[in-house]
């Protein structure tokens, strides 16, 4: 097998894979293959054992040797360009150098978040006009969604169902019974590789729109004086009540693929009311909360220009390096358009990857006593360990705003939640 991308998803599909079969793990990262190599993954999602278990598992940054595999698996990103558009330029550049070594009787398995159609529209074309091969009579694809979630130490690669799909109904049956062998959930073999795509693209979609929801019932209860989580608690009490709760909504899949689902729901005509509404407002969260901490300071005669604000978390989530795609990226920009100075603090955050990705300078210790705000942006565990009172040392004596976002501190020892 080769693995093409060895990022959050590919790295540990790999390690599992590397576990019982033959596998080159690829990457044009000849600094990420590197690092690999020495036992180290920087993404916290596989450890040093488990990299040294995966015995039958090799590291690679040289596309010949691609040439030995009879199975490739794709994991390269599928993000959103500066137009909201999807941008597959990392999936096509896998697909075209492993067309450069396909083979008679391969299968290419994609299993990067795509819109529904994307692998046959436009996958296909590519390795049939690279390697010169028909497709599903020299070769076979397959997908198989990630389901990864960067963080989550409980829900792993093997003990998360994994739905399957192939371009024939015998290619569907070897998809899906070489991801048994490392699936311990079992498997889903869905119907169509279009089915497949598009089951993987509403996960997300469905998840987004909920928070839009909470989210938008979070700004209407502000309005009215109420609680949101109490609000929350309440609702929680009845058995089919979803416990969503409100906040910035960031991260590589649920704040991207809903917009892979529009552009292709754009191009047949038909355009996605609900789902466009929910992006549009979680997009809008990080504006609202600069918004909402600048009354506040305005209403506590705080001075706005000028002030020095402190954030707490920079990656998309709690307990996680993840920076791809983070709304709160969003609150600094904003709260620099009311020229106040704002300070980041992220232990998870890789200082050169905040520096390179956002022009973030990441603090290695923030001064006490001297922010007229303080966001609690992630919950990470150190900033849970800290408490209201050491968070509150923070800011400036009788003259600051504390923000809770994440409904870490207890309410009373907040003076602002969503």
């Amino acid at each position: 097998m080769a693995v093409v991308g060895l990022g959050y998803v590919g790295l540990p599909l790999a390690v599992e894979f590397g576990r019982v079969v033959d596998v080159v793990g690829y990457d044009i990262d000849a600094r990420r293959v590197k690092e690999l190599r020495d036992g180290h993954d920087h993404t916290l999602e596989v450890s040093g054992p488990e990299l040294a278990a995966a015995t039958r598992l090799r590291f690679s940054d040289d596309e010949a040797d691609l040439v030995a595999a009879n199975v490739y698996v794709v994991t390269t990103p599928t993000p959103i360009d500066e137009h909201k558009q999807p941008d597959l330029t990392p999936v096509l550049a896998a697909t075209e150098a492993i067309a450069r070594s396909l083979s008679p009787g391969d299968v290419v398995v994609y299993e990067s978040t795509v819109y529904p159609g994307a692998t046959e529209e436009r996958c296909v074309p590519l390795l049939e006009a690279v390697s010169g091969l028909q497709f599903n009579r020299d070769f076979h694809v397959g997908y198989s969604p990630e389901r990864i979630n960067p963080g989550d130490r409980e829900h792993r690669l093997p003990t998360i169902v994994k739905v399957t799909s192939g371009s024939t109904p015998d290619v569907a049956d070897f998809v899906d019974a070489l991801y048994r062998t490392i699936i311990t959930a079992g498997t889903h073999r869905a119907p169509s590789i279009r089915v497949a795509e598009a089951a993987k693209v509403i996960e997300n979609t469905q998840r987004d729109v909920n928070i839009a929801l909470i989210n938008e019932l979070a700004m209407l209860f502000n309005r009215l004086g109420i609680d949101t989580e109490d609000v929350l608690r309440a609702a929680g009490s009845k058995w089919n009540f979803l416990g969503f709760r409100p906040g910035l909504v960031g991260g590589h899949c649920i704040g991207v693929d809903p917009y892979y689902l529009t552009h292709k729901a754009q191009a047949v005509g038909y355009h996605p009311e609900v789902i466009l509404a929910g992006r549009r407002l979680n997009d809008g969260m990080g504006a609202y909360v600069a918004s909402q901490l600048v009354k506040r300071m305005t209403k506590q005669g705080i001075q706005v220009q000028g002030a020095r604000v402190l954030v707490l978390g920079l990656t998309f989530k709690e307990n996680t390096p993840d920076l791809r795609n983070s709304r709160v990226v969003d609150i600094l920009t904003e709260l620099a358009d009311y020229d106040i100075d704002v300070d980041v603090l992220d232990p998870w955050a890789d200082p050169q990857e905040a520096r390179e990705e956002y022009g973030v300078d990441l603090l290695e210790q923030p001064e006490t006593g001297v922010y007229a705000g303080v966001v609690l942006a992630v919950g990470h565990r150190e900033f849970v360990e800290l408490g209201a009172e050491r968070v509150r040392a923070f800011g400036a004596p009788g003259a600051h705003v504390l923000y809770d976002l994440k409904y870490v501190l207890p309410k009373a020892d907040s003076d602002l939640r969503l």
